[in-house]
């Protein structure tokens, strides 16, 4: 068996599956370590790595050991699959706030009450002001009736973010709906 960094990825490089499971052994830690760092989600910083030595696996054509080290080759693979990971990230919350925002007007066409609609709308305008993040977070607790807990792990967020999220939304809704009753009286 191969036991240095060039024997592994010479072997790499050739096909030999037990220098894929040596180099998983050797950098796979290192691989985790800087998806979790930039996603701050265990299971999907998991499943960037997986991705990471499947795709290194199925490219190890292009892999030339001459040119550099198989740990550097493997992180600029990393690199793309955590921009990747990203990505999807941003277009999850897109689509939920799409969602998000055709239930309001579903909703908005339901029911049509005069003091409803404007009640809504308040709300709606409240909402927009506030952070992405709070916005999304108060959005899908009312919207979407879900939990702390369910946000957390829909969004990839730490769990303490999501409450802190809702709390300061909530209260910033609150200050802006005080504001508003001031001066209507």
């Amino acid at each position: 068996m191969q036991t240095t960094d060039d024997d592994i990825a010479k072997g790499f490089a050739l096909g030999d599956e037990a220098c894929l499971a040596a180099a998983y052994r050797r950098w796979g830690s290192l691989v985790y370590t800087a998806a979790s760092r930039a996603l701050g989600d265990s299971e999907e910083a998991k499943d960037v790595a997986q991705q990471v030595f499947i795709g290194a696996w199925r490219g190890r054509a292009g892999f030339q050991p001459e040119r550099g080290t198989l740990a550097g080759w493997l992180m600029g693979i990393t690199r793309f699959k955590i921009a990747d990971a990203l990505d999807q990230r941003s277009r999850r919350r897109r689509d939920l706030q799409a969602v998000s925002a055709a239930k309001v007007e579903e909703t908005l066409a339901d029911e049509a009450t005069p003091n409803r609609v404007v009640d809504q709308l308040m709300v709606r305008e409240f909402l927009a002001q506030l952070s992405d993040s709070q916005r999304q977070v108060l959005e899908m607790t009312f919207f979407d009736d879900l939990t702390q807990a369910q946000i957390a792990e829909r969004t990839g967020l730490p769990l303490g973010t999501v409450k802190t999220h809702a709390r300061r939304g909530l209260i910033a809704l609150k200050r802006r709906m005080e504001e508003v009753e001031g001066a209507a009286h």
